[in-house]
């Protein structure tokens, strides 16, 4: 039964292996996506403002447009949650014992992770863009330019983690259930006992000791047949 699975996953119940939990493939994915988001908005929150020597205000380093700065740390910041999010259910997904909440989960991985891939690469363009046309006199101590190349380099990263993390899901997804061990309506076995149906017994099943005229003699009980029969004295 080992090999029984239900979108990746076996029979809820077993016990967590964390060793190889950590070496599958959409584990990694997440925790490199997780650390991407870390070094975006680090880049961009600590070396993404600059001003000129005789400003006082700070600008966004990309072309001083404040939403390109606003969208790399929104994104790097809501990646990080969603990626912890995610890793949270990976651990708690074998225990999820029913098979339509497990296609639900795979189904929401699917839709989300296609969705960042989507953004980091809305991000990616508007970013690399911002930076090109960036003027060389808004900076001229060329301050922050290393932090700012770095976050472009891991939003263009981040768009393949996340689509990486969608084909997994969708692969987990196309595997679905086997019908020898989950059903849909699949529930914890400790659950089964208490909710498990009582057999009756038919009392047709059961015949008298005698010949086998216990059948001839229950049809013909109380039918009325044979009515008062007088006695004469």
């Amino acid at each position: 039964m080992e090999g029984m699975q239900a979108y990746g996953a076996g029979k809820a119940g077993g016990a967590f292996d964390p060793v190889t939990f950590l070496q599958q493939p959409q584990t990694i994915l997440r925790i490199v996506s997780w650390l991407f988001s870390i070094v975006i908005f680090g880049c961009i929150a600590n070396e993404g403002y600059i001003n000129r020597p005789d400003e006082v205000e700070e600008y966004c380093i990309f072309n001083r447009n404040q939403n390109a700065c606003n969208y790399g740390v929104f994104m790097g910041s809501m990646a990080f949650l969603c990626c912890v999010a995610f890793l949270a259910l990976d651990v708690y997904f074998p225990q999820i014992s029913s098979v339509k909440d497990r296609k639900k989960a795979v189904l929401a991985d699917i839709g989300i992770s296609a969705f960042w891939s989507f953004m980091w690469f809305v991000g990616f363009c508007f970013l690399a863009n911002q930076w090109q046309v960036t003027k060389q006199e808004d900076n001229p101590l060329r301050e922050g330019g290393d932090a700012a190349r770095a976050a472009i380099t891991f939003s263009f990263f981040s768009i393949f983690t996340w689509a990486g993390q969608s084909f997994l899901a969708f692969q987990r997804y196309k595997l679905g259930a086997d019908s020898a061990l989950f059903s849909h309506e699949y529930t914890d076995p400790s659950q089964d006992a208490a909710g498990a149906p009582y057999t009756s017994f038919g009392g047709n099943d059961l015949e008298s000791p005698g010949s086998g005229g216990g059948q001839a003699n229950s049809d013909g009980a109380f039918d009325g047949s044979g009515g008062y029969q007088r006695q004469d004295y």
